[in-house]
C-alpha cells in the first residue's frame, strides 16, 4: 500500500502560512521554512501590541489634556486632582476630545477643577 502523505492538507497549510507572510521581505515571504517562523513571531507581536495599543492611546490622551491644561495655568496632575475634588467624572479619552474640539466646554471644566482646588487648599 502506498504511503499517504496527506498532501492536500499539507499544501493548504503551507499555502495559508505563505499567504499570511505576503509582504514580508526576502525569503521570509517565499520559503515556507522561514515564513512559518516569521508568521509565528508576527502573531506574537500582533497579540502583544493589541494590549499595548490601549496604553499608547491613554498616553496620547494624557499629553493632549496636559497641553490644554498647561496653557491655562495648571499641570496635568493638579488638573486631575481638581477634577477629583470637584467630583467630575470624565474619562481621559472624552476629556482630550473636548480639549481639542470644544474649548469653551474645556474652559468650563477647567474653571470648576481650579475652583475645587482653591477651595480644597483654603
Amino acid at each position: 500500500m502506498p504511503r499517504a502523505t496527506n498532501g492536500p492538507a499539507s499544501r493548504k497549510r503551507r499555502k495559508r502560512v505563505l499567504l499570511r507572510a505576503k509582504g514580508f521581505r526576502g525569503f521570509r515571504s517565499k520559503l515556507y521554512r522561514y515564513a512559518k517562523d516569521a508568521v509565528y513571531k508576527a502573531r506574537q507581536y500582533e497579540y502583544r501590541d493589541r494590549k499595548k495599543r490601549k496604553g499608547q492611546f491613554r498616553r496620547l490622551w494624557i499629553q493632549r489634556i496636559s497641553a490644554a491644561s498647561r496653557g491655562r495655568g495648571l499641570t496635568y496632575s493638579r488638573f486631575i486632582e481638581g477634577l477629583v475634588a470637584a467630583n467630575i467624572e470624565v474619562d481621559r479619552k472624552i476629556l482630550s476630545d473636548i480639549a481639542i474640539h470644544d474649548e469653551a466646554a474645556f474652559d468650563a471644566i477647567f474653571e470648576q477643577a481650579k475652583a475645587a482646588l482653591e477651595q480644597k487648599a483654603a
